[in-house]
């Protein structure tokens, strides 16, 4: 699988990004964001990071970058798009995942691990995993309070767009588990096709054992496999 790691000014995981990346052979290049042109690829990955030093809102300046247009294109003919926590935010801000990320509940950056559920594992990014299982991985964020209106919340439950959960290390999900107050204990949701995720846990920080974890790396062998399939 070729892949390209997006990086805008105040991105500061993409070298975490290109590292998974390297390491389950998706092939990575590196594009700027004031690119206008894609490489070859089959997936994009926006990176965590504070770009544009969260400016207005977050990910909201990155949205209107001119590499952004080309992402919009891939995602919109299929290709595969994942959002990191600055990367979520990016693609919410851009239309192509619904809701929006609001400031944590209490107000406060949160930079610990947090267990999630895997609500959807019938994905090209979560293939590697089982439905309910829980995983551990890091979180590092100011404003990853998911939201969204009723109606929709429902079409996106209707839709099976939910693809991770906060949850308790037995899978529970409850208010004491969901650092940021995001409803419904939402971490990561995906359009309708889904070809695009977007999640505020960093799955690319777990994905070896030196680095605590390694809960993460599945996700980037699911999308290996995908490709091979």
């Amino acid at each position: 699988m070729k892949s390209c790691v997006i990086i805008f000014p105040g991105s500061n995981c993409d070298r975490d990004a290109v590292s998974v990346l390297e390491m389950t052979g998706c092939k990575p290049e590196k594009v700027w964001h004031a690119d206008t042109a894609l490489p070859e690829c089959e997936l994009v990955v926006i990176p965590g990071g504070f770009s544009y030093g969260d400016y207005l809102r977050s990910g909201a300046m990155a949205a209107k970058s001119p590499i952004m247009k080309e992402v919009i294109a891939h995602a919109n003919k299929g290709g595969l798009v994942l959002g990191i926590c600055n990367g979520f935010q990016v693609l919410t801000e851009t239309g192509l995942l619904p809701g929006t990320l609001m400031r944590n509940a209490k107000l406060k950056f949160l930079c610990r691990e947090v267990f999630l559920r895997v609500e959807n594992n019938s994905t090209a990014f979560t293939s590697g995993y089982n439905s309910k299982q829980v995983i551990n991985v890091p979180i590092a964020h100011h404003d990853g309070n998911y939201f969204i209106d009723g109606d929709s919340l429902k079409s996106i439950e209707d839709n099976n767009q939910v693809a991770f959960r906060y949850c308790t290390a037995k899978g529970e999900l409850t208010t004491e588990a969901n650092p940021n107050g995001s409803i419904g204990n939402i971490a990561g949701v995906y359009n309708e096709g889904k070809n695009v995720l977007g999640m505020m846990p960093h799955p690319e920080r777990h994905s070896e054992k030196t680095l605590g974890g390694i809960d993460g790396r599945a996700m980037f062998e699911s999308l290996l496999k995908a490709k091979a399939a």
